[in-house]
């Protein structure tokens, strides 16, 4: 099909290019032309790829309680340390309050048997108290000291579970599931939110492993996220360590820029080298054209413009690799005003990048 457009394609081109039709044709047209670069570079291909966060947290009550505040919706962006959802502490600032309290009579306590515990010691050191009295008053105070070490532990202990009453996000993300709202009883343990950190997220791709050996830890490639048919550039960090059981393709785990308004499962194009690194002419993007379902680029010669077919082998950064012969290092192609153009139309370049 591919061959049968760019012949009718072609035959399209010469019809326009008759003398017949181009004796009234179009005035000169002002272009800007690019010159065609050689570079070593590996053909590559499109292969669809999905969306997913690499690091999800499922955030999770250290403490059970009532739900009082959720601050959060799924799709939301949260950062570091914000507040993701409360539970209710009235039960526990009572709790608070009176261990407090506890802790102040057990220091009133403490000073009362402090001072009585010297009185007895000054009459011990003069005979006039008995060994037992002293003892049983130092042992008094022992207990004081350690009752209010057991309170301000205990002080501690609702205090933390305050803290924990609050959950915070672990990092800055996403938040991706919520299975929790306002009135809901949370038990220990239970998964509530999910987080997708917002520096992990990824396009993973199946491959067949073959073409494991045409790509390393590090490559940069570009990646097409299809819902906006935006271009990113992502960096290739790795394999998931199973390989598919049946079809042994690989997973390639690609890592993209953040970008918001994308979700887990998204489809995403990412162009991935199928071969060692060859010569081939690069051209701008900007410079190729579609016919019929066929791509072109316009050149100059002569004055004139004139349509070249381009076989596309690989997608660089802003522009293409060819592999057809005619094209040669320095030939100029039109990357504006060819939007316009018809074959062996006159031409005036007014610019060069």
């Amino acid at each position: 099909m591919k061959l049968l457009n760019i012949i009718v394609a072609m035959m399209a081109v010469c019809v326009l290019s008759s003398p017949v039709l181009a004796q009234d044709g179009p005035p000169p047209a002002k272009v800007v032309v690019a010159k065609i670069v050689e570079q070593s570079v590996a053909e590559n291909r499109e292969m669809l790829g999905t969306y997913y966060y690499d690091r999800v947290s499922n955030v999770s009550s250290e403490v059970a309680g009532l739900v009082k505040n959720v601050n959060v919706r799924a799709g939301d962006l949260v950062r570091k340390g914000d507040r993701l959802l409360s539970l209710d502490t009235k039960i526990l600032d009572k709790n608070i309050e009176l261990n407090t309290r506890r802790i102040e009579q057990i220091a009133i306590k403490i000073k009362n048997a402090e001072r009585n515990y010297k009185r007895l010691l000054d009459l011990f050191e003069k005979d006039a108290a008995s060994e037992k009295d002293y003892e049983d008053l130092y042992d008094s105070y022992l207990e004081l000291v350690k009752e209010a070490e057991i309170a301000n532990i205990d002080l501690e202990k609702l205090q933390i579970q305050k803290q924990k009453s609050t959950i915070v996000a672990p990092f800055t993300g996403v938040v991706l599931t919520k299975s929790v709202d306002l009135g809901d009883w949370v038990n220990q343990g239970k998964a509530l939110l999910g987080v997708g950190s917002k520096a992990d997220q990824f396009v993973k791709v199946p491959v067949a492993e073959t073409l494991l050996k045409f790509i390393n830890v590090g490559d940069n490639l570009n990646v097409t996220i299809n819902a906006y048919d935006e271009e990113v550039q992502g960096a290739f960090v790795g394999i998931d360590p199973q390989a598919d059981e049946k079809t042994k393709n690989i997973y390639l785990k690609i890592r993209v820029p953040y970008r918001q308004n994308v979700a887990t499962n998204m489809s995403a194009t990412v162009f991935i080298p199928v071969s060692a690194k060859k010569s081939l002419k690069i051209i701008p993007r900007e410079a190729v054209i579609k016919f019929k379902g066929a791509d072109f680029v316009y050149t100059v010669k002569d004055g004139k413009a004139a349509i070249l077919p381009i076989n596309i082998v690989t997608y660089l950064e802003g522009s293409v690799g060819a592999d057809n012969p005619y094209f040669v290092p320095g030939m100029p192609v039109v990357v504006e005003g060819n939007e316009r153009l018809r074959p062996d139309q006159a031409v005036t370049v007014v610019g060069d990048k």
